[in-house]
């Protein structure tokens, strides 16, 4: 999970696919940027194996309990100026999301909800 007030936050399913995950493909990371399609959908990796950039916000390090190491959570900068005014969720869902995704062979795919929050003087927490 994250701390509270944290820019992103798991829901405890996510949590739980995560450490699966983890335990099957390693180290793990989101990116979520403002394609089409499934592009809008938070992406999950092995960790650097989707390449940022500068044209790329690190949104958080989610600390999840069970998983050694912290999963960042990458957004385009450009999607980020869309929902820099929204605490975004990640949850799961039945369904099959992209097939790039890790999770897409589970029968389930990563979601993102959002709630409003005051983006204050520094929108990246």
């Amino acid at each position: 999970m994250e701390r509270p007030g944290a820019r992103v936050e798991l829901t405890s399913e996510a949590a739980d696919l995560l450490r699966r995950l983890r335990e099957t493909h390693g180290p793990l990371m989101f990116h979520q940027s403002g394609g089409c399609c499934d592009g809008s959908a938070p992406m999950c990796y092995p960790d650097g194996e989707f390449r940022t950039g500068g044209a790329d916000v690190l949104l958080a390090s989610l600390e999840v309990a069970g998983v050694a190491e912290p999963v960042p959570f990458w957004m385009s900068k450009a999607q980020f100026e869309l929902w820099s005014h929204t605490r975004l969720i990640v949850d799961v869902v039945p369904g099959r999301g992209s097939g790039f995704s890790l999770e897409a062979p589970e029968g389930v795919r990563f979601l993102i909800r959002s709630r409003l929050v005051d983006p204050g003087p520094d929108r990246r927490d």
